[in-house]
């Protein structure tokens, strides 16, 4: 995957993670720690929460990986290689 469209997945599933982070009144990175640490165990019982989380768990799962696919790739090359130039007209 090219970085342009790395940004351009990353910016698609941050506009989905801020849907739960306004729902839920915490950020994504203290919502997986919080997760992954069993600390949301008790919200297991509650179905719409649990699919939720579920969703939630796994959106920021692929944002992660797709920013560290994307520094990778901007590790190898300057900047200045990877900026789309459109030019105004």
């Amino acid at each position: 995957m090219e970085i342009h469209e790395l940004v351009i997945e990353m910016k698609l599933l941050e506009r989905r993670l801020t849907l739960y982070e306004e729902k839920y009144g915490v950020l994504s990175e203290d919502f997986y720690a919080a997760l992954t640490s069993g600390k949301l165990a008790r919200y297991d019982e509650f179905d719409e929460t649990r699919a939720d989380f579920s969703r939630w768990k796994g959106i920021y799962e692929t944002w992660s990986r797709r920013k560290q696919t994307y520094a990778a790739q901007l590790g190898q090359r300057e900047l200045s290689e990877t900026l789309r130039f459109q030019p105004a007209y």
